[in-house]
């Protein structure tokens, strides 16, 4: 792909995520583009041009995942980095315009010491983090620690005698 394309391809998945204008036609080639990110540097350089303030956010919660998980693992999917943790994912974290989203594969199974998870789904929950005093004030840390021992505890297979 020569760089004029795969700059407009970013110009469009830039404009989707972060609220500026684009044509409905677009919104196929930005979603392609998107979900097909090569690597999460490459995901990781687009959060960065769109937003600084949110790239910042993104890699402090990295930071605070890397500190915690044996065996992380990171992989660009559904629009933003999933985690896993042994091989078990338990979270990932999005960009959205007004926020970054802390996304907790089993957050509905935790616990909330904080009552601070959002969200009602089946399974999961999520943090919005508007700044970086967020990742503190919010516990994220704590959270996290919980998210792993959540998708652990729903991965484990269950004795029937117990």
């Amino acid at each position: 792909m020569n760089s004029d394309r795969k700059t407009s391809r970013f110009s469009v998945v830039l404009s989707l995520s972060f609220g500026s204008s684009y044509r409905a036609e677009d919104f196929s080639l930005a979603r392609q583009s998107l979900m097909a990110a090569e690597s999460v540097s490459g995901l990781l350089e687009s959060v960065r041009l769109a937003s600084e303030p949110s790239h910042a956010i993104v890699q402090a919660v990295r930071h605070c995942v890397q500190e915690r998980c044996r065996s992380l693992t990171e992989e660009v999917k559904y629009g933003g980095l999933v985690f896993a943790s042994d091989g078990l994912p338990f979270g990932g974290v999005f960009v959205y315009r007004q926020h970054v989203s802390v996304e907790l594969s089993c957050g509905a199974f935790i616990a909330d010491p904080h009552g601070l998870l959002e969200g009602s789904g089946k399974g999961r929950r999520h943090l919005k983090l508007r700044s970086l005093e967020d990742i503190k004030s919010k516990h994220l840390e704590t959270y996290l620690t919980l998210a792993v021992q959540a998708a652990q505890a729903q991965a484990s297979p269950v004795d029937p005698l117990e």
